[in-house]
């Protein structure tokens, strides 16, 4: 997946770190050049320039990326990069950090912001569940470190299709706790049967997760 983050600050670098972590191509605008040795990033692409200006999202070739988060300090230039990158440059999704809480009702569509959050574990989470099918995310983590809530978005051909939820052998410590079909929540009863599109969210512990990734999508842990 390629992402471009705009603003190589300490939450623009957590994103950043996270999500190469994660095997994804980061490219990083900032005007500051010595921002890439403080950064301490290493594997992303770097871009020195003003994220507000056409010409630097033209060199950036932002239409080629899967997602544009802007995680700038400043509202204002968050706003003007969202904008430019839905409108001028038809990015698919578009994550904005919130600094100022007064200014989240500008965050909206109308700006050209799909998500607006202010926390960078949540926004790699809404970056990769956006675009991510058929692997596991943690989009929360809960109880200090002891659990996380994951999301599971089912591929089309998805050995789990047909089947229903009461003849899964689940990990013992995840519980399926809703499946979102269609933009609807259902609440899962063991008669439920799964269907390709569907999200699956589980309340599991962070030691299970590698146990229910691999249930789950067998194929792409075998690949890994």
């Amino acid at each position: 997946m390629k992402v471009v983050i705009v603003g190589a600050g300490s939450v623009g670098s957590s994103i950043a770190r996270e999500l190469l972590s994660h095997g994804h191509q980061i490219l990083m605008i900032d005007p500051k050049p010595e921002v890439i040795g403080r950064s301490g990033l290493r594997g992303a692409r770097w871009l020195i320039g003003d994220a507000c200006e056409i010409s630097t999202l033209k060199e950036a070739k932002i239409d080629e990326a899967d997602v544009v988060v802007s995680a700038s300090g400043d509202d204002k230039v968050n706003l003007v990069v969202s904008l430019l990158a839905k409108t001028e440059f038809g990015v698919g999704r578009t994550v904005g950090r919130v600094n100022n809480p007064k200014n989240d009702w500008m965050f909206d569509d109308s700006w050209g912001v799909d998500v607006a959050v202010n926390t960078p574990q949540l926004m790699t989470a809404l970056v990769e569940e956006a675009v991510e099918i058929g692997d596991l995310v943690r989009l929360l983590t809960l109880q200090t470190g002891v659990s996380s809530l994951v999301e599971f978005t089912v591929p089309s051909d998805s050995a789990m299709i047909g089947r229903t939820v009461g003849a899964v052998d689940w990990p013992q410590d995840s519980t399926l706790v809703a499946i979102l079909r269609d933009e609807a929540p259902i609440t899962p009863s063991r008669d439920d049967v799964l269907e390709g599109g569907d999200e699956l969210f589980f309340v599991t512990t962070i030691a299970a997760e590698d146990e229910l990734r691999a249930l789950l999508a067998p194929a792409a842990t075998e690949e890994s």
